[in-house]
């Protein structure tokens, strides 16, 4: 591009070129300008401005961009207060006036840029103190000469320079002296598109590496031979021709390019202009022979010559041997053969055919194009059977080539591109983006020269079944923006030598769990819809060292802060976009947030560390557990509640029809063996005997022979009204007393009533009571009981307040179970004989069965505190 800055041949490229490099914004309250770069550099483009606003500037500016206003001088005092500006744009004005010392104070400018103004001499006392300068734009101006002031011999660091402009009529000898002894990087000179003289010698002094021509010679054909005779012996790396002939084709025959033969030159490049065949033939004929190597035809308008005949002989272009030919918009693609020969193209290395639209390829093209290394036919609308024709047969040509590029064209079929292709057999490199490959029905049966190394297939149509139809021999491959949304693993087994991937801007969903490819080396994948990448994605890619994996929606995850903790701390794959385009998407209390910053709970994401707290907490409850069952004889009392559970079933299998409403017995007695004689001599006779006798039920008695003695005291419990216990040591000492105890409370319990009699017989000591009796010891310590006296005056106001307690006798159930027997003193029957000397035998036990006894009733009294609390009722004798 640096040949465009220094020819300034057309306000479009110059335009482009000094295009400002920040948007236009404007400090309404200080100024037109916006100053910025800490005060170092202003920004006045654009702003309609019709002087130099000098007020607003401060001293220290060093670059103020002015181009693009109504400006129509510039004064003395404009520039005076900045000592230390060194660039400074004014291109693109009207400035048709610069004073003398409009600069005196700017010794330190380098840059100066006056192009496309209205200035009708060059300013050349104004531009005396710049002995800094180095680069000068002052081209297509008014001025009407292109001769410079002995000052410019001072410009000894200048190192671009342009000038003149369409009022310029033609060089003399003598206007360009001043530059006799100064080395130039670039030159470029405009002259009239009607130009009226060229003395000969006037680029002689010229010193220059790129040179710039913007005149038109189609009045004056023969300047060129002049002009090209000045620039002989000298070395360049550009020479440029702008508008050669702008207005007309040339039709003399005299060959007006033969210096170019004598001028060594690195690219030598026609930028518009008007050529015909015999103008090209000449410029060609003489390229043979010249040492240029490079040649760009562009925005040509190319026409045939009528006066050109072909014998038939064969082409006259045969020896042009270049390293590189552009051919660019050419408006008519017969400049590819515009002698009807392909020859031209055989000892051309890299040949560039862009923007010609051709739509056809013959069949000989091909094989005339045997040197070709580098084809591209980028950007020409090119469609399959455009370029590919099944007629032409394709072997052995192209023995060169490496390098195809095809981008930007309207490609579908990978399977024709293949069948072009498969016998270049140096191909190596194929570019075919922007194109419309990639549908599954064109994709099929491709065949691929096995030298191809990279593909560059971006902004494509990929559906993932295409895959298939890629060589498989590639290092390099770009699927970039190819909408694919899945990967086909299939092919990645197939290329075995894959080191870099690309797939950039798919909408690819989830990487694949078994993605194996050992040779990858760097992998692409930013900008796709995958919200979740763990350490074993890439786990089959030993060799994988580079990853660009921003910008998709991702799951802020253990797994994910997983694979970024491994992958940061290994350092064996770095992420190459990292940290700012990795973002959360998911969850949403955490969108945008960077994943950088995100860091999850070490209990959460460490399985481990979990597990070890699982086992622990589950180990310390198990052991709770079982401490509590040893505290508390939890065994015991889930055996108990078995046991009534039990019992309560086989009593209802027993049942034929509920009765309800009324009771077996006024009372239910429970006492020790030991306290037997009392509760016959004493207990018995007294409700019993009197007026209005109460039904009692007692073990030696009342319980039926041959059921279980478990299922005679739950049933003959549920079946009493009351329950009286008759507390003594022997009591707690007796584990049927305990068992009896306890159901009367599970009675209780379930049904909601709570008529519980406790009788002392002798003193207790609450305290003194096992930890399993916590229940009995809170009511003897927090309610009143029937205590028996042991005197007899008392004992008559012991038996009224019982019975006052048991209530008035009512009528009982009418009938007993037909199995049930009664006796009418203790021990009459001979049948309860077993059961008492069970509960003598029972009552004799070691203390861990008592114990057992005791444990539940223990539980269950705590089980009843919590559930409701059994009023007892009872009278003090002594109270």
């Amino acid at each position: 591009m640096m040949i465009w800055k220094l020819a300034y041949f057309s306000a479009v490229l110059l335009g482009a070129l000094t295009s400002p490099t920040q948007p236009r914004t404007t400090n309404t309250d200080e100024g037109p300008c916006r100053i910025y770069n800490s005060g170092h550099s202003a920004d006045c483009r654009g702003g309609q401005l019709d002087r130099v606003p000098w007020k607003q500037f401060p001293s220290t500016l060093e670059d103020i961009d002015l181009s693009y206003n109504k400006l129509h001088a510039v004064h003395a005092d404009d520039f005076l207060r900045l000592p230390q500006l060194r660039i400074l744009q004014l291109q693109y004005n009207n400035i048709s006036h610069i004073d003398n010392d409009a600069f005196k104070n700017n010794t330190l400018l380098e840059y100066l840029d006056i192009f496309n103004n209205s200035l009708l001499e060059i300013p050349a006392s104004a531009l005396t103190p710049l002995l800094n300068l180095k680069k000068l734009f002052m081209s297509n101006n008014l001025y009407k000469h292109a001769t410079l002031a002995d000052s410019f011999s001072k410009f000894v660091k200048l190192q671009i320079l342009s000038m003149g402009g369409p009022l310029v009529m033609g060089l003399k000898k003598a206007d360009f002296q001043a530059l006799k002894n100064i080395r130039l990087q670039g030159f470029a000179i405009k002259c009239s598109s009607n130009i009226s003289y060229y003395e000969p010698g006037s680029l002689e002094v010229i010193q220059t590496k790129q040179m710039g021509f913007d005149m038109a010679i189609d009045q004056r054909p023969g300047t060129l031979l002049h002009m090209l005779r000045d620039l002989s012996n000298k070395t360049f790396t550009v020479i440029q021709f702008r508008n050669l002939f702008e207005f007309m084709y040339y039709m003399g025959e005299e060959d007006i390019f033969q210096g170019l033969k004598d001028i060594v030159a690195h690219q030598l490049i026609f930028h518009r202009g008007k050529f015909n065949e015999n103008l090209l033939r000449m410029a060609l004929m003489n390229l043979q022979v010249a040492p240029i190597k490079r040649l760009r035809l562009q925005y040509i308008d190319f026409a045939r010559s009528p006066t050109f005949v072909d014998s038939g002989a064969g082409s006259s272009i045969t020896d042009l041997v270049l390293d590189k030919l552009d051919l660019w918009y050419i408006s008519n693609p017969d400049v590819l053969r515009f002698d009807w020969r392909f020859t031209w193209f055989n000892n051309i290395k890299n040949l560039s055919i862009q923007y010609v639209y051709f739509n056809s390829v013959p069949c000989d093209a091909w094989v005339e194009m045997e040197g070709v290394e580098f084809l591209d036919v980028s950007n020409n609308r090119l469609k399959n059977e455009f370029i590919f024709n099944e007629r032409c047969d394709y072997r052995g040509t192209m023995p060169n080539l490496h390098t195809f590029n095809m981008n930007t064209n309207e490609l579908t079929s990978l399977k024709d591109l293949s069948l072009l292709t498969r016998e270049f057999q140096q191909l190596q490199v194929l570019d075919f983006s922007n194109n419309k490959l990639g549908s599954a029905e064109n994709s099929q049966d491709c065949i691929w020269q096995k030298n191809i190394t990279r593909v560059i297939a971006h902004h494509n149509q990929f559906v993932s079944a295409a895959l298939h139809c890629l060589p498989t021999t590639v290092h390099y491959l770009d699927l970039s923006y190819c909408q694919l949304d899945q990967l086909d693993m299939t092919y990645f087994e197939k290329a075995t030598n894959l080191k870099e991937l690309l797939l950039s801007g798919n909408k690819i969903k989830f990487i694949p769990s078994k993605w194996e490819s050992p040779s990858l080396q760097s992998l692409a994948l930013d900008g796709n819809s995958f919200g979740v990448i763990s350490k074993a994605s890439f786990q089959d890619m030993p060799q994988l060292s580079h990853l660009k994996a921003g910008n998709n929606p991702y799951h802020c995850t253990c797994e994910l802060h997983a694979f970024i903790q491994d992958t940061m701390s290994k350092g064996k794959v770095n992420l190459t976009d990292w940290p700012w385009n990795y973002r959360c998407y998911y969850p949403e209390a955490l969108l945008n947030t960077v994943i950088s910053k995100y860091f999850p709970g070490k209990v959460a994401c460490d399985i481990r560390l979990v597990i070890i707290i699982c086992v622990a907490t589950t180990a310390a409850v198990i052991l709770i557990l079982m401490l509590i069952c040893y505290i508390f004889d939890l065994p015991w009392y889930t055996k108990a509640t078995y046991q009534i559970i039990k019992a309560k079933y086989r009593a209802h299998k027993e049942k034929v029809a509920e009765e309800s409403g009324t009771f077996t017995y006024h009372a239910f007695i429970s006492y020790s063996h030991s306290d037997a004689d009392w509760v016959r001599d004493q207990l018995l006779p007294s409700l019993e005997n009197h007026r209005n006798p109460y039904r009692l039920c007692v073990h030696e008695r009342d319980f039926m022979p041959g059921r279980w003695i478990i299922d005679n005291i739950i049933d003959n419990i549920e079946n009493s009204h009351k329950v009286i216990f008759v507390l003594s040591r022997h009591f707690v000492n007796s584990e049927w007393c305990n068992y009896e105890l306890y159901f009367a409370q599970q009675r209780a319990m379930g049904k909601t009533f709570s008529d519980v009699i406790l009788v002392v017989k002798e003193p207790i000591d609450p305290s003194s009571l096992p930890s399993k009796y916590c229940k009995l010891k809170k009511m003897l310590r927090t309610k009143t009981y029937l205590e028996w006296p042991q005197q007899v005056n008392q004992q008559a106001f012991f038996w009224a307040q019982l019975r006052s307690v048991l209530g008035k006798p009512t009528m009982t159930r009418g009938s007993m179970r037909s199995v049930k027997s009664r006796t009418s003193s203790v021990g009459g029957v001979s049948v309860i004989g077993p059961l008492i000397e069970e509960r003598q035998s029972e009552e004799a036990k070691p203390n861990a069965d008592k114990q057992a006894v005791s444990k539940i009733i223990k539980r269950n009294n705590d089980e009843l505190s919590n559930q409701r609390q059994i009023p007892v009722v009872a009278i003090s004798l002594n109270g």
